[in-house]
């Protein structure tokens, strides 16, 4: 099982689960697993903390956060992962099966970075704009006649995989991130390259790059762009005090 020091590193986020029996066995399958820390996103059902499947974990269930959007829950993340399913989607950011994901979080975790690994709703997943908030697409193998999981298998499946093979070591992989070289601090908190994505929105809008009708595209759009680029919080402190720069001159 984990040290409580990675553990604690690791967040698992529902974003508008519908069954709250299906929240209680995502807490058990936690507590199975040496994981505590539970967000929950505009849940349907408001009476969710009270699941019965939640054995073994009802400490757990009362402990998790609630939030109304995906932006706060996973803000002060420094890897977003979002789960799902390629079948009927066309993925805009790293995708990577199961068993690849771990050494990813190891590295991230042993760099000071904590982790966000996000499901969506039972019916559909997470959409489009839920996975604009994701660095990374995980997948997990299934037969492709039935692709989709039940929310709580999917929760146990990943956490047995992360929990036997991501926490293993606290050495940082020599690569650490796909096609990119090993990093040495962990990336900017999801909330920083939020801040950073407004002001930018900002400067385009000041500089009439972005016109009315384009703009929610082209917010997504930068969204998707900085996780993919990955940037440090001292690169993304940087990179915002050009941005703020810019603006203040336009402006003028």
């Amino acid at each position: 099982m984990p040290a409580e020091t990675q553990r604690d590193r690791l967040d698992v986020v529902l974003v508008s689960p519908r069954n709250p029996l299906n929240i209680g066995t995502v807490a058990r399958a936690m507590a199975n697993f040496g994981f505590s820390r539970l967000a929950v996103v505009a849940a349907y059902a408001p009476h969710w903390r009270e699941a019965r499947s939640a054995v073994g974990a009802p400490e757990l269930l009362a402990a998790a956060r609630e939030t109304e959007t995906l932006t706060d829950a996973v803000k002060g993340c420094t890897l977003v992962v979002g789960t799902g399913t390629l079948t009927y989607r066309k993925p805009e950011q790293i995708v990577v099966q199961l068993p690849d994901l771990a050494p990813l979080l190891r590295g991230e975790i042993a760099r000071g970075g904590r982790v966000a690994l996000v499901f969506g709703p039972e019916k559909h997943g997470l959409s489009r704009e839920d996975l604009s908030w994701c660095h990374l697409l995980v997948e997990i193998p299934t037969d492709s006649r039935q692709p989709s999981m039940n929310l709580g298998q999917a929760v146990a499946v990943c956490l047995y995989e992360l929990a036997s093979r991501a926490f293993v070591s606290d050495e940082i992989p020599e690569i650490a991130d796909p096609g990119k070289e090993a990093r040495r601090e962990p990336m900017a908190e999801s909330g920083r390259l939020d801040l950073l994505a407004g002001v930018v929105e900002e400067a385009m809008i000041a500089a009439e790059y972005s016109p009315l009708p384009m703009r929610e595209a082209n917010r997504h759009d930068l969204r998707l762009m900085l996780r993919r680029l990955g940037p440090s919080e001292r690169d993304t402190r940087r990179i915002l005090g050009v941005f703020r720069r810019i603006l203040w001159r336009l402006k003028r």
